[in-house]
Order: structure tokens, then sequence, then C-alpha cells
């Protein structure tokens, strides 16, 4: 798989972006789907027997519907009951995929929008402040959120798809000079 940015410098910058939270663990972060499990209290064996009392079982988190894609990932505490053994649990903010469920390279620039996406919709309730970079004009802002949205959601027609895809076909025009 190819990627535009390794994955440790990703989840550093979200670090030294977001902060951390619960114990110095990074509120944000970027994963692989199928190499996350979580401790989960389960009724049932590997094999599909019930067992006759509950027990903790590393389970996977994503692998059942989410295969081979990277996540961003957003730590928010448990609330109320649950099979989830911990307090504090990471959950999908997104997945790198185009609508088509093709894989996207996880980076940066891309996390950031969805974070100050969410991040905007959480403020609207007043419930989380918001930091601004006084340095940039609205205009270069509104750029720089046009130029990611361009790389995480492309040219998104018909026509383009279906090229992405090798389902297109492609006419050559008329190519004599008259």
């Amino acid at each position: 798989m190819e990627l535009r940015e390794p994955i440790a410098d990703i989840n550093k910058k979200l670090v030294e972006r977001y902060g951390t939270e619960f114990g110095n663990t990074p509120r944000f972060r970027v994963v692989f789907s199928d190499d996350q499990f979580e401790k989960r209290l389960t009724d049932f064996t590997d094999e599909g027997f019930e067992l006759i009392y509950p027990e903790v079982r590393e389970l996977p988190k994503y692998r059942q519907y989410i295969k081979a894609k990277y996540i961003l990932e957003r730590l928010v505490p448990i609330v109320g009951e649950t099979d989830l053994v911990s307090k504090i649990s990471y959950e999908p903010a997104w997945v790198f995929q185009d609508k088509n469920g093709k894989y996207l390279p996880p980076f940066f620039d891309g996390c950031m929008h969805v974070i100050e996406s969410l991040l905007s919709n959480i403020q609207g309730a007043n419930t989380f402040t918001r930091y601004k970079d006084k340095n940039v004009s609205p205009e270069e802002h509104l750029a720089h959120i046009k130029r990611v949205e361009d790389d995480l959601f492309g040219n998104e027609t018909d026509v383009t798809d279906h090229l992405s895809q090798g389902t297109g076909i492609i006419v050559p025009g008329n190519t004599t000079i008259q």
C-alpha cells in the first residue's frame, strides 16, 4: 500500500496539534484496520460455542467490516453499560477510502480537515474551544480546505469513477488536421 507520509509522522503531528487526554493518551490517531483489537466481555468462544459464563477476550475491532484501510480514530469516554472492558475507547472518525470503498493513502492535511470539521460541529454545541491560526487569512484557509477536499474526494462524477475503476471506455477524438 502506498503512503503519502509515514503513519508515525502523522500521529506525531496529531499529538502536537490536538494534544492528549486521559493520562497522556493521544486524542486522535491513524491506525490500520486489520491491526486493531479490543477487549470485550463475550458469551461465545472463537469457534462460536456459547460459554456458561462470559469471559474477556481480545476481539478484532474493524476487521469484520473495514478491510485493509487506514482509519482516523478519536478518543472518547465510554458512558453507560457496554461489553468493553476499558472506560475509554478509540472510535472511527474517518476511513481513508473514496465513495466506492477504494483505498486512499492517509495524510496529515486530510486528518486535520476531518478533525476541524468534527470540532467545528462540537463547537456549535459550545463544548470545545477552537484555536485559530492568526497568520492565515480566511481566503488562504478556504483555498487550503478546497485543496484538501479535492485530495480526499477528487472529481466524483460517474465518468471519472468509471475511468478510475477501469469500467469506462475512452473514445479517441478526431486527430486529423484539415
